[in-house]
């Protein structure tokens, strides 16, 4: 190799000595010869850097889910992507109704970018945009935003009543703007986040930011259901993306929020630590299924039904009235929700050997109706409140999707 040629490019470059020594004049213009080359060699790429996959291996980083539509992605997106994190922003005072309209058509084209694998338009990394795996961008309203364009809210959208079990946290609770990012790969979405923050700035300021995980994409079938970090599986009990019954109770038909929906986020603490000193049986027992494979203790497969009604030798039920299953549990088919979580797992202080818990996310057409029922009947009455602890609480509408052309929020703003 020629003196001062560089592996990557096989040119002939100035080395650090050479710079270091070439006095001011000659750095300047070592950095005019580089922004050139840099500007040459971009001019002269198609791509991305070329990668050959091993024989049999199948890539799903070019996989892409469409951003324009009736409904925002990320929301009915199955499977669910691996990895996800939600900012929730506050609204800068200045910030008015003409001023949340540029907003949103920028964040929209950004986004409608990212999640097709292009870059944004200010992006400086343009090639971490090349790999979407699926990446879906989902916005949410906050009550302070809606009340800024004097529109009417919905009813719910406003902070959750107060429960018992609560110990919440500013730091994690509430907010004007929610962005949920969501994709199989986190990188990509550690890039999307910062890009659409880059739309904000000028807009609103970051208030929390949650991610989380799962299995990551191929590690299991993919209608497997999730587990949570206490081990138990994580979500039987969900309506089908794409069936009536997940219209019904998902998506909104009232005025502005026709085709959209509400977004519950409720960061909930899980003491780990404690948990380990519970035995296999009392874990199965504060749940109402077994571990093994999430069968309700009165079934031997995950989606058996339980039978409440069925009692041990002595007399007792099976499946104990204090199981999160049976108080999860409503006779009114209307109380019901659409939910899809995510693990965190934060760095342990002190004596800790963990600092774990859900990034819990719920979807219905109306909170007050559907979700706040189901969250009084756990606060009054289950076992796992034992070891759960809600820290953080948020509300937000989910304003329908777009087409292309238009900005989400639009029926808001318009």
């Amino acid at each position: 190799m020629a003196r001062g040629q560089t592996p990557e490019t096989g040119r002939i470059g100035l080395s650090r000595r050479q710079v270091l020594l070439g006095g001011a004049v000659a750095g300047a213009g070592a950095v005019v010869a580089v922004g050139a080359d840099a500007l040459t060699r971009r001019a002269t790429t198609s791509g991305p850097t070329a990668t050959r996959a091993e024989p049999h291996e199948v890539l799903h980083g070019g996989d892409t889910v469409a951003f324009y539509g009736e409904h925002q992605a990320g929301i009915a997106t199955t499977p669910p992507q691996s990895c996800a994190t939600l900012v929730a922003l506050d609204l800068r005072p200045e910030t008015d109704r003409d001023a949340l309209r540029r907003m949103m058509r920028l964040l929209t084209d950004d986004a409608a970018r990212l999640t097709q694998g292009r870059s944004a338009l200010a992006d400086s990394e343009p090639e971490l945009a090349v790999v979407p795996a699926r990446l879906t961008v989902t916005f949410g309203f906050g009550p302070e935003l809606v009340r800024r364009t004097a529109a009417v809210a919905p009813p719910w959208l406003r902070p959750l009543p107060a429960f018992g079990i609560d110990r919440l946290d500013d730091a994690w609770s509430d907010g004007d703007l929610l962005l949920q990012v969501a994709a199989d790969d986190a990188l990509t979405v550690a890039h999307a986040v910062r890009m659409l923050l880059k739309d904000t700035r000028r807009f609103a300021t970051v208030r929390w930011t949650q991610a989380g995980f799962r299995r990551a994409r191929g590690s299991e079938a993919s209608t497997t259901t999730m587990r949570n970090l206490f081990g138990q599986v994580d979500g039987t009990v969900n309506p089908e993306p794409g069936t009536a019954d997940f219209d019904e109770v998902v998506w909104s038909r009232d005025g502005w929020l026709a085709g959209g929906t509400s977004m519950v986020v409720r960061r909930i603490a899980m003491n780990l630590d404690t948990w380990d000193k519970l035995d296999r049986d009392g874990r199965e027992q504060s749940v109402g299924r077994l571990l093994a494979n999430g069968a309700p203790l009165t079934g031997t497969q995950e989606h058996d039904e339980p039978d409440f009604e069925a009692t041990t030798p002595l007399g007792f039920p099976v499946i104990p009235e204090f199981s999160h299953v049976r108080r999860a549990r409503s006779d009114d088919p209307r109380e019901r929700i659409f939910r899809r979580s995510y693990n965190y797992d934060d760095a342990p202080r002190g004596e800790e050997i963990s600092a774990s818990g859900l990034v819990f996310i719920a979807c219905q057409a109306d909170v007050d109706a559907q979700y706040v029922p189901l969250q009084r009947r756990l606060d009054e009455l289950d076992l796992l409140n034992e070891w759960t602890t809600p820290i953080g609480s948020a509300v937000f509408a989910i304003p329908p999707g777009c087409a292309e052309g238009g900005f989400v929020g639009e029926t808001l703003l318009a």
